[in-house]
């Protein structure tokens, strides 16, 4: 089994980062992919170490052998770029690729980014699939051969209150726009409906917010102009058909649309998610409990563990990881 670390780079592991993207690139255009050497093949150990000093970087090695790379770059508008993406070809197939941006997004999430972002060719059909799967929408339409993709990072934050579960609510209610759709999961009892009764009262609509089981569908229309807000509970639908048979469509566009229970079932009603999911402590021995120090059984019995990821294109820009970690400390009236 061969060993893959994946670390920070440092100035000293420059030579390493530049003979990584360089080879990179050599294999590229010898294989005649149809793609010129980018700025970054171009770049010498010198400017690489000047680029990990101001912004930092990533180095993979595969049983202690250098085997990909990226530099990072600060995007501003709480957005960091990947630049000079490399792995070796003859290492690929070791998830060096793989493993390469999963750290770089664990490493945007701890310097406070929102988004990740990074530019790369549009002539490359395998490389823009290999983001695409990995949650990278497309931004804009393609510049030239450049096209310039992005991903809204997932946050997770820790309530201690059915208030404070309520305030995330309300912070999802700022960020959202007519023809969202926000998927909650959780168990019974989780506070999926008191994170509706937040969204609710952040959108400012009409109608207590209840649990829909047995009316499935309900439509809480504006008290001035913005959007209504329809609440699904999808608990006893089997099938992505059977929420086609609702007949939403007319209301996606002018709605907020709020479905729990809708994992595996609603993704297809929209391109631009939110899924937000809800862990309830039991008994004070969860991750978020222990988190904030809850040791006896009611203590922790309000505690939840909040993860809202965003989906497409949409999201990034719209610093949902920043509002809702903000959110977090907020305490509903």
């Amino acid at each position: 089994m061969s060993d893959l670390e994946v670390v920070e780079a440092s100035v000293n592991d420059a030579a390493e980062v530049c003979a990584v993207i360089q080879a990179a690139m050599r294999v590229a255009v010898s294989a005649q992919e149809r793609v010129g050497p980018p700025a970054t093949a171009q770049q010498t150990v010198e400017s690489v170490a000047e680029v990990i000093e101001r912004d930092g970087g990533l180095l993979c090695r595969v049983d202690g052998v250098p085997a990909g790379a990226l530099l990072f770059a600060d995007e501003g508008n709480g957005a960091l770029r990947l630049r000079g993406v490399a792995t070796l070809p003859h290492l690929q197939s070791r998830g060096v690729a793989t493993a390469v941006v999963g750290v770089a997004e664990e490493v945007a999430a701890d310097r406070g980014y929102d988004d990740v972002v990074l530019r790369i060719r549009s002539d490359l059909p395998a490389t823009v699939n290999f983001w695409q799967r990995r949650g990278y929408a497309e931004l804009a339409p393609p510049a030239g051969t450049c096209l310039t993709l992005g991903k809204a990072l997932p946050v997770e934050v820790v309530t201690r209150s059915p208030h404070d579960s309520w305030a995330v609510g309300g912070c999802i209610a700022r960020l959202a726009k007519p023809g969202d759709v926000v998927i909650l999961t959780g168990d019974l009892g989780a506070g999926k409906t008191t994170l509706t009764r937040g969204i609710a009262k952040g959108l400012r609509v009409r109608g207590e917010v209840t649990s829909p089981t047995f009316v499935i569908a309900r439509v809480h229309p504006p008290m001035g102009h913005g959007p209504a807000l329809v609440h699904v509970d999808a608990y006893r639908l089997g099938s992505t058909l059977e929420l086609d048979d609702l007949d939403l469509d007319a209301a996606l566009d002018e709605s907020v649309t709020v479905v729990e229970w809708g994992q595996g079932i609603a993704e297809g009603l929209a391109t631009n998610l939110l899924s937000v999911a809800i862990e309830r402590t039991r008994g004070g021995d969860t991750v978020a409990a222990r988190r904030w120090g809850q040791a006896a059984e009611e203590d922790a019995e309000d505690v939840r563990s909040i993860t809202v990821t965003p989906t497409g294109a949409r999201w990034v820009g719209a610093g949902v990881r920043s509002a809702v970690t903000a959110s977090s400390t907020y305490v509903a009236p």
